[in-house]
């Protein structure tokens, strides 16, 4: 992917101001995108768009399904429009405040939701339930199996189907067509939530894109054991065969986040079969989720990319990443056999974390974008690849910092930078003014040669630690932060605008 000069903003859906207590893809985010257009902006940077779940704090990044959609992102008001709907909607108790009450959200939001099927049984006219019955012919190679899954993890009460009756984790042929007979109504129910979601998306990416703004989405490399997709596919994971469990999962070494790695937990791809050649089903589900999220975004930001080159592999009894071997991923082959099916895909590669010669050569084979995080710059070191000066290949993407970083304002003025450092980069800036950092990192990323920059729409703000988005290692109180109404001001578009033209990065 060649990258023109270019800038954009990083702001997860659910991040948007809305009115019901969290973003969704109606009016707030038209509106959103219009001002990115106005402050000269062409990308606007989302993370994982699947189904959430309470078991895992709401993680983007612990989705249920690799295809299906957040019902949350729904928008009420759009769904109040439709011709079968009566046009109420319970407004519920929500102020404009900066953190999401998942709890209270999803609270309302099913008893909104679970109405409007209602509406949609008795209402809909011929033409409308036909629109239906399309969408579940054309997405049945997903859909069936995900909204059976739904089901079936509400009535045994986990996503944990390896703990359910043996028949049906096994997916015996008897005991699918039983379930699915006994649970029709809640699988009509997921189904009908996935046509609204996808009839809602369309309109917002067709807006988007009508505005001039391309929308990155991001493809976490793996799925969790916990989602329909390891249930309908076990033959694509390293799972025992008895249990179904995982023999090894996934994560990461010791590095800058954690003294102990991340042991994420999700189970690992089985790359390669019994005689050591592509293992055909883990490809083919890979070419049908890769085709699936491209008709949805316009660029793909591939979540850790080095696994593709080599990945951590940690035996599935640790308790942390300390105890895990680098095992070789399936590499340049993987791009290749995707490349012949689909053609060339818009990829960035999120190449950060422990990063060797092998994966750099394999993301500059591939000709992909690389990401450079400012926050990561300044470790004192003038050959620090992070530093502008440093930047080689202009062909990558700038970031003062990722959903998984502090604000540029906390990590500047937090306790993670001291004052040494802290001379040190007011140095390298060129300034000797310690009011209004993140004003000063977006400028060093605007003016560097790297051909996009995505800027957190916290550090537009300049928002304090607190408001950070994620803190890798954690998982408790992640994913919450919101915009309120008048989070960005004009006058903070206007700045945009302003250094977009300034550094020749406006459409």
């Amino acid at each position: 992917m060649k990258l023109k000069r270019s800038c954009g903003v990083l702001l997860h859906i659910t991040s948007l101001p809305g009115k019901y207590g969290i973003g969704t893809i109606g009016e707030e985010a038209t509106q959103f995108a219009r001002l990115l257009r106005d402050a000269g902006q062409t990308y606007w940077q989302i993370l994982p768009i699947g189904p959430v779940s309470p078991a895992f704090d709401f993680s983007p990044y612990a989705s249920s399904s690799a295809f299906a959609g957040n019902h949350y992102f729904i928008s009420l008001e759009e769904l109040a429009k439709m011709e079968w709907h009566d046009g109420n909607i319970d407004k519920g108790d929500f102020r404009d405040e900066h953190f999401i009450n998942f709890e209270k959200v999803t609270r309302h939001k099913a008893i909104a939701l679970e109405r409007a099927f209602t509406l949609f049984v008795n209402a809909a006219s011929k033409k409308e339930k036909e629109k239906f019955a399309e969408f579940c012919e054309e997405e049945k190679c997903w859909l069936d199996d995900y909204s059976l899954f739904t089901a079936l993890s509400d009535h045994f009460k986990t996503q944990d189907w390896t703990q359910w009756d043996d028949e049906i984790k096994h997916r015996e042929k008897t005991a699918l067509a039983k379930w699915a007979k006994a649970l029709s109504k809640p699988i009509d129910y997921h189904k009908f939530l996935q046509f609204i979601f996808f009839c809602q998306w369309r309109l917002f990416k067709e807006t988007c894109n009508s505005y001039g703004i391309k929308i990155i989405g991001d493809i976490p490399i793996y799925i969790n054991l916990e989602s329909s997709d390891a249930w309908a596919h076990p033959e694509i994971l390293q799972l025992d065969a008895r249990t179904l469990k995982p023999t090894f999962v996934a994560g990461v070494p010791p590095d800058y986040f954690s003294e102990t790695g991340q042991r994420w937990g999700n189970p690992l791809y089985r790359w390669k079969n019994e005689k050591g050649k592509l293992h055909e089903p883990t490809y083919e589900w890979w070419l049908k989720r890769l085709r699936h999220l491209c008709t949805m975004v316009d660029v793909v930001r591939i979540d850790h990319f080095r696994a593709f080159e080599a990945y951590w592999s940690i035996p599935a009894e640790e308790e942390t990443a300390v105890n895990g071997k680098w095992i070789k991923g399936p590499g340049k082959e993987f791009f290749v056999w995707m490349e012949k099916k689909l053609g060339k895909i818009p990829m960035i590669a999120e190449d950060l974390g422990v990063i060797t010669d092998e994966v750099k050569k394999l993301r500059d084979e591939l000709e992909l974008p690389g990401m450079k995080i400012l926050q990561f710059a300044f470790d004192g070191s003038n050959d620090n690849e992070y530093l502008p000066h440093n930047i080689e290949n202009p062909n990558c993407v700038v970031y003062t910092g990722t959903h998984d970083n502090n604000t540029t304002n906390g990590w500047f003025y937090g306790d993670e930078t001291g004052n040494e450092k802290r001379k040190y980069i007011l140095e390298y800036i060129g300034s000797v003014k310690f009011s209004d950092f993140h004003w000063q990192l977006i400028r060093l990323a605007y003016m560097s040669t790297a051909r996009l920059v995505i800027i957190p729409a916290q550090d537009i703000i300049g928002y304090g630690e607190e408001f950070r988005m994620n803190k890798p290692g954690t998982t408790q109180g992640n994913w919450r932060w919101k915009l309120t109404e008048d989070g960005i001001t004009q006058e903070m578009w206007k700045k945009l605008k302003e250094m977009a033209h300034l550094y020749r990065r406006n459409p």
